[in-house]
């Protein structure tokens, strides 16, 4: 869809203020032409002391009509007055013209804004995957003032249209030859216009894709400003910012001096047109002398009056097109047709009874063909908790992730209580769960804030109480406004684990039925995670929970562990009757609580038996590599054994990798 029919489309939504302004804008016209138009037989009026009009064009004798019968001392002062009188009216229906026209532009500033914010809490999380938070800042922020603006230009080119229409109106009631030769004189400023217009639309899209990029690399570097100081790198990113700067602002001169070179050139060639119009008008009113005074001053006041609406035209085409990019860029923002949004039940969420059923859940992320989950099937029955682990990538986070429908599955269901979640309204359903992850988020606010995020209604004592049970009310009497203190920005004046036992008393202060931990205490020291442990085993009381956890010492005491390896579940059961399988998860727990000397063995071991599955791996390998294969099975068999065993040293490593990760000092 091109700029000009979205922007129509978007000043579609404001009827009466559109058409006001337009009434407003031709009230202003009328009265200006009127104006101008009186002005010629006043100053013949001043020259020959009586109201002698003839040779004067129609138009003149047909609005001096009502002033021929008065007397003549007083004629003029009453043709004086009605020029103030036109030329106050044509400027309060101006002023109320720009008024209304700037209601307009505010309302649909705040309405851009507002559409915006709403599709952002409305649309799914994926949608934020693939977006950068600056360009999206970026579109909230100048590119929406930018589109507000245009709608303003596109309602003031209307406007000024119709003075240009009034005025040449009355120039071909005046002489229809002279307008035919000024129209064709004056083409040759629309001509120049009309390239600078073109180049104002090149360099807007310039400064629009130039403010994209700084947006987001500042947003970037904020962001990430303890990496950045950790590891010294200011001047490389002053450089990078400073560059982005520097190409916004010659981008941004570009369009002001294209903008800006509109109105000195067609003064110009507006000034050789006067003089051109000049000569003609003595070519056609040779034989009639005594008409060229009237007639070729009438033309030139209203003409010389009409240039600078022209000017004004050009200058406005030339700001429209310089916002083209931008009104674009805020269209493809605020379409919903394109992004995901997920679908809300209709059945509100009430209690749960019997329990979480993940019935063959299959799961791929929007936009790839991967199965990050295959077929799992679990049971989490009503005040147990189940745990999930394995290695990085096994899709833990995913699963947690369905429940709450943050994604839904690919093919699958989740039921509760025999419901597929997907019939809940998702407010409800969400307002019933807790979730408690290893990247806990705070506002830049009060502790207090923080904890009542959820129940902002909540009353003092429950936020102590909640704050208590968090094991987080001694560290807050600590702080200097305890409650009050603002924590900075995601908690920065806060340790990890503050960070984390607010989190938990903002999840113990919404008192939910059913709760998410997502490795909620991988990224803490041991002092911290003992805390956390203790608040986290507070908060799960009585409740149904969902557990992430690479520790295993932390969900030794779950109701059921399900082993994940690459989106599959492999083991499940307690953690004794896992250790009694002796399968991954004994092996898993093996390298994670055998002492040092058996570590080693274990680790001896596993190293073994990696060699043992390579060197067979390469002889097969190389075998294919030298075309040594008689037959194309033989050759299948090869590349399936090969990649067998290329699976199996694959999983040993995982192990051998989470080993050493889990024994590094916090």
């Amino acid at each position: 869809m091109s700029a000009k029919k979205i922007i129509l489309k978007f000043a579609r939504q404001y009827p009466f203020k559109i058409i006001l302004t337009i009434i407003l804008g031709l009230s202003g016209a009328v009265f200006n032409g009127v104006s101008t138009t009186l002005i010629v037989p006043i100053i013949l009026s001043l020259l020959n002391k009586s109201l002698d009009l003839q040779g004067a064009p129609n138009i003149i004798k047909w609005l001096m009509f009502p002033f021929a019968g008065l007397a003549e001392d007083y004629r003029l002062i009453i043709m004086t007055l009605a020029i103030v009188v036109a030329i106050a009216l044509k400027n309060i229906a101006s002023y109320a013209s720009l008024v209304v026209s700037s209601a307009l532009t505010r309302s649909l500033t705040a309405d851009l804004r507002k559409a915006g914010v709403r599709l952002l809490l409305d649309v799914d999380l994926d949608y934020f995957a693939k977006m950068k938070v600056g360009d999206l800042i970026n579109r909230l922020g100048a590119e929406v003032n930018r589109t507000a603006t245009a709608i303003g230009t596109l309602i003031q080119i209307v406007i000024t249209a119709i003075t240009v229409l009034v005025f040449v109106c009355l120039l071909l009631a005046i002489s229809w030859q002279l307008t035919l030769a000024s129209t064709l004189l004056l083409s040759v400023v629309v001509i120049v216009n009309q390239y600078a217009i073109a180049l104002s639309k090149f360099f807007g899209k310039q400064l629009s894709e130039a403010s994209t990029a700084y947006s987001v690399r500042l947003m970037e570097m904020l962001n990430g400003i303890r990496l950045v100081k950790a590891t010294g790198s200011e001047e490389k990113e002053y450089e990078q910012l400073q560059r982005l700067i520097t190409v916004r602002e010659k981008a941004d001169f570009r369009c002001e001096a294209t903008y800006g070179l509109i109105a000195p050139v067609t003064e110009v060639t507006s000034i050789i047109a006067l003089l051109a119009i000049v000569f003609l008008g003595r070519i056609f009113f040779a034989e009639e002398v005594e008409a060229l005074s009237a007639v070729l001053l009438t033309y030139l006041l209203v003409l010389f009056r009409l240039l600078p609406l022209v000017s004004q035209i050009n200058g406005a085409r030339s700001q429209l097109a310089n916002t083209t990019a931008s009104v674009e860029s805020v269209y493809d923002f605020l379409r919903r047709d394109n992004k995901p949004f997920m679908k809300n039940g209709s059945i509100p969420y009430k209690k749960l009874r019997e329990g979480i059923r993940f019935h063959h859940v299959s799961f791929a992320y929007p936009g790839h063909s991967e199965l990050v989950l295959r077929d799992i099937n679990l049971f989490l029955p009503y005040g147990t908790t189940l745990a999930l682990v394995g290695s990085s990538g096994a899709g833990k986070s995913t699963l947690a992730d369905l429940l709450p429908r943050f994604y839904d599955p690919t093919s699958g269901c989740i039921l509760i209580d025999g419901i597929d979640v997907r019939q809940f309204d998702i407010k409800t359903l969400r307002n019933a769960m807790g979730i408690v992850s290893q990247e806990t988020f705070l506002f830049n606010d009060t502790v207090r804030n923080n904890i009542a995020y959820a129940r902002p209604e909540a009353t003092e004592e429950e936020i102590i109480e909640a704050a208590q049970r968090a094991n987080a009310l001694e560290f807050i009497e600590e702080l200097p406004q305890g409650l009050e203190t603002i924590i900075g920005d995601r908690g920065v004046l806060l340790s990890g684990g503050q960070r984390q036992r607010i989190a938990i008393a903002r999840a113990l202060l919404q008192n939910p039925e059913i709760l998410i931990l997502d490795e909620a205490t991988s990224a803490l020291d041991t002092v911290s995670e003992r805390l956390v442990q203790l608040a986290i085993e507070e908060l799960s009381r009585d409740r149904t929970t969902l557990v992430i956890a690479h520790r295993l010492s932390t969900i030794q005491k779950a109701h059921q562990i399900a082993v994940l390896d690459r989106g599959q579940v492999v083991e499940i059961g307690s953690h004794e009757e896992l250790l009694r399988k002796g399968g991954y998860y004994t092996r898993l727990y093996s390298m994670q609580f055998l002492d040092e000397t058996n570590r080693e063995k274990a680790l001896v071991k596993a190293s073994y038996e990696v060699r043992s599955r390579l060197n067979p791996m390469i002889g097969f390998l190389k075998l294919l590599v030298d075309n040594m294969v008689d037959s194309q099975q033989e050759r299948e068999e090869l590349i399936k054994e090969s990649y067998h065993a290329a699976t199996r040293i694959l999983k040993i490593l995982e192990l051998i990798e989470n080993s050493v990760r889990l024994h590094q000092p916090s």
